[in-house]
């Protein structure tokens, strides 16, 4: 169904819809470690171009890469966003959305983006559970089911550390009991440390990864905001990632300047820390681009002030030449707006050509006409950098009249190697692997 009436005046009347300029068919333009970068530009209505949410058609399926195959790991799920294979094989689910944010999106145009956010399937109750899902014949498919915790706050990142399952709601890193085979919590959550929430809470995800030895957590807090709009004393501790400890809870911010970081992941030949971040919109079909980087202790990513370095954004006042003075370039871009979540890197037992790099699960995108996004992607790496172009690993999420089948959000390698995609649209987790028809 094409976008109502009543909801394209809305969007017109609340400034958020607008035509624009053709995006570029230049694949070089906001890609690979020096990307061309257009000028940008900015209009009173800004481009929506959505793919209504629909869900899959009985059996049709997403279409893998030439030599795997695709398998539903688990279907009939709750939006589910984020994934964690444990040590035995099995699979938690974080079945989540956002909280209540009686502060974000006042106004008119507030009220017309959460059509838009609606209509694109992020307006459904959040169902804040983990779910474990186990697949004990190995044939792809998970027979049993069971929930493992409920009752958390729009739970997003997981991560397992001894017996401690550590899971970060939307304000607040918390911890779980967790014993091999663990069908469910054994206790409730206990809380570790506080996140950044509130009644705003823009950018609601929040996601963890643990370091080697376990003794540190690392933690992606999103901005309250595009560019601040909100002013920057509600980014208080945002667009940044945080260093935890542990066993006390204390914290230090670990880098910051990055607009909405989501997927972490440990690089395997160099042990570097690798997120992937969601830029900021509004600046036209190809600024900004969104990006793959490695993570620097200390480093500023130049959010809100400027992008890629020093490419000073003139909306956000008061300019701050010495924040951008301090900024770092990204080590990859991926494009414009199309929304990297998920992010797990080949561990060699993929096969060629996807044995080294990183997939990342693209959410798709809003503010670009044409759409971009809704797939998995690869990106080579060699010597523990990208070395080429994104390439396609799961496409087929976007119908042929333009509807949204599917969105990706996390990706995972399990214990035999398959890749695991949650579809929070699709309600699914997919499974995709060498050979599997």
């Amino acid at each position: 169904m094409a976008i109502s009436r009543l909801l394209l005046s809305a969007l017109a009347a609340a400034g958020v819809v607008a035509a624009c300029a053709s995006a570029s068919t230049d694949d070089r333009i906001g890609v690979g470690p020096s990307p061309r970068l257009p000028a940008p530009e900015t209009s009173l209505l800004p481009t929506v171009e959505i793919a209504p949410a629909e869900g899959w058609p009985a059996g049709t399926l997403p279409r893998p890469a030439p030599g795997y195959g695709v398998t539903p790991f688990a279907t009939g799920l709750d939006h589910p966003r984020w994934l964690l294979v444990l040590p035995n094989g099995d699979v938690l689910v974080a079945e989540s959305n956002a909280p209540p944010k009686p502060e974000d999106g006042k106004g008119l145009k507030g009220a017309a983006m959460k059509l838009v956010m609606k209509r694109a399937g992020a307006g459904v109750p959040s169902a804040n559970r983990l779910t474990l899902l186990r697949d004990a014949d190995g044939d792809g498919v998970a027979e049993t089911r069971s929930v493992f915790a409920e009752g958390l706050d729009s739970p997003f990142g997981m991560a397992l550390v001894g017996n401690e399952l550590f899971v970060a709601n939307a304000d607040a890193v918390v911890k779980l009991p967790y014993r091999t085979g663990d069908l469910r919590a054994a206790g409730p959550p206990v809380r570790v440390t506080d996140l950044p929430g509130g009644p705003i809470n823009h950018h609601w995800t929040k996601n963890l990864i643990a370091s080697a030895d376990g003794g540190r957590l690392y933690v992606t807090v999103g901005s309250n905001s595009n560019v601040a709009e909100n002013g920057l004393e509600a980014e208080e501790g945002r667009a940044a990632i945080w260093e935890v400890d542990r066993a006390s809870g204390r914290k230090r911010l670990y880098a910051s300047g990055l607009r909405n970081p989501n997927g972490l992941a440990w690089e395997p030949q160099t042990r570097a820390l690798w997120t992937v971040v969601n830029e900021r919109d509004e600046l036209g079909n190809d600024l900004v681009p969104d990006y793959l980087t490695s993570v620097r202790d200390g480093a500023f990513y130049g959010w809100p002030w400027s992008y890629w370095g020093s490419h000073v954004d003139t909306r956000v006042q008061p300019a701050r030449p010495e924040m951008v003075a301090r900024a770092v370039a990204p080590d990859f871009g991926l494009g414009s707006h199309h929304a990297p979540l998920g992010l797990a890197f080949a561990d060699g037992r993929q096969p060629a050509p996807f044995a080294a790099g990183a997939f990342i699960g693209e959410h798709g995108s809003w503010n670009r006409k044409p759409r971009v996004g809704y797939r998995v992607s690869f990106v080579p790496f060699a010597g523990g950098k990208p070395s080429g172009p994104p390439v396609d690993f799961l496409t087929g999420f976007v119908s042929p009249d333009g509807k949204a089948w599917g969105r990706p959000v996390g990706v995972a390698i399990d214990k035999a190697g398959g890749v695991l995609v949650a579809d929070d649209v699709g309600n699914a987790v997919w499974r995709v692997a060498a050979g599997r028809r």
